[in-house]
């Protein structure tokens, strides 16, 4: 939500662009090392309380930040609240794995993360709105509200029996999953997918008012054809992930990277921006789901692995926004975070090019689930089997 109030905040703190980009690679930072981090520290908990107690800490973090005086309890406040960010999408997504068959794994995942993409749609363009009329910590109030409204529906509406411990591993057992080859190289495109998109959404306020001429009003329902293009992308790779996972991720991937290099070269045109935001949105989130249920079988189902996974993530967003600022900062302009952004996906679409091939040369599919058989250190059959125990559904 920040991405859309950054010229706000900048002038609200009287800090520059490149420090208030920090409020966003600051958050991405401690979103990497907290979602391992309070994952593995909170490994023995039932999975329904820990749930609720992550999302009180990321409504203590935004109530911060409504609240901060300056640039300090500002970034203090990110930080807090990105502490739960991670474990909380990262163990939530399987929690969400629980509830249905193992085939319908990545539409599962692909419904968790629509709250997300929706709050894009919604609240992206709404906290840009409200930030606009009544200042940005009115939009961190809301942020706050609306935390304390998802903390109650967490606690009163998760089954009991999803968000218990099961048959979770030790934490010893959930490192040895970083073993396998394949993990790594899904973490290691999911970094750099992310990364491109993120070094390019960080500065879009500036895109669309320095270059294509918008006014900082028409930045809202810009944020809403972008957010609308997430909801879209999630849903179409949930559906595609259950059908060619890797193929999928290798369209999605290469998609994202045209796009951002057309919509780079493009940037000084209003309508080509309308068209190229929503595509941004669409590619971008397409790999989420799959990339999540790759991760999670090739670790043999490990509740680590996908707080790594969210981790990689905000790896390359923050390496992304770093990177879009130190562009900007060099006098390259507005759009030289998207030709950035496009070389990082480049990138990551080589490395899940490598993954892909080797799952096929181990005699791996594609489809959901298939990346069970590539369990923790590379082993095939059983590895697949403990992935398959840790996310079928656990009813009493």
């Amino acid at each position: 939500m920040i991405a859309g109030l950054l010229p706000q905040v900048s002038r609200g703190l009287h800090v520059s662009t490149a420090a208030a980009g920090w409020l966003i690679s600051g958050y991405a930072l401690t979103v990497a090392v907290g979602a391992i981090a309070v994952t593995a520290a909170t490994a023995s908990l039932p999975q329904k309380p820990l749930l609720v107690g992550l999302v009180a800490l990321f409504v203590a973090g935004n109530l911060l930040s409504a609240l901060a005086p300056g640039y300090g309890v500002m970034l203090l406040g990110r930080v807090v609240a990105a502490l739960c960010h991670g474990s909380f999408f990262g163990i939530g997504s399987l929690v969400a794995r629980r509830l249905v068959p193992p085939e319908r794994a990545s539409r599962a995942v692909a419904l968790m993360f629509t709250g997300l993409t929706v709050a894009n749609v919604l609240g992206v363009p709404f906290g840009a709105l409200v930030g606009e009329r009544w200042g940005w910590r009115a939009t961190f109030w809301a942020i706050t509200a609306i935390g304390a409204v998802a903390l109650v529906a967490i606690a009163v509406l998760v089954p009991a029996w999803a968000g218990a411990r099961g048959g979770q591993a030790d934490l010893r057992t959930q490192l040895r999953a970083f073993r396998s080859t394949q993990v790594w190289l899904t973490l290691t495109a999911t970094a750099f997918g992310y990364g491109g998109m993120f070094g390019a959404f960080s500065y879009l306020a500036y895109t669309f008012t320095r270059v294509a001429g918008f006014s900082t009003t028409d930045v809202a329902w810009l944020l809403v054809v972008y957010g609308t293009g997430l909801v879209v992308g999630n849903i179409a790779g949930g559906r595609g992930a259950d059908h060619n996972r890797d193929g999928t991720l290798l369209v999605s991937l290469a998609g994202l990277a045209v796009t951002l290099t057309v919509f780079g070269a493009l940037a000084s045109s209003r309508p080509a921006s309308v068209i190229l935001v929503f595509l941004l949105g669409v590619f971008g989130f397409a790999t989420v789901p799959g990339m999540i249920t790759r991760v999670t079988d090739a670790a043999g189902g490990v509740p680590l692995a996908a707080s790594a996974n969210v981790s990689a993530s905000n790896v390359g967003n923050a390496v992304g926004a770093w990177a879009g600022g130190l562009v900007i900062s060099a006098g390259s302009g507005y759009a030289a975070p998207l030709f950035v952004g496009a070389g990082i996906v480049g990138v990551g679409l080589g490395v899940m090019g490598v993954a892909a091939w080797g799952s096929v040369g181990g005699g791996r599919g594609t489809g959901a689930g298939s990346g069970a058989g590539a369990g923790a250190g590379g082993a095939t059959g059983g590895e697949g089997r403990r992935s398959a125990e840790a996310v079928e559904p656990q009813r009493p």
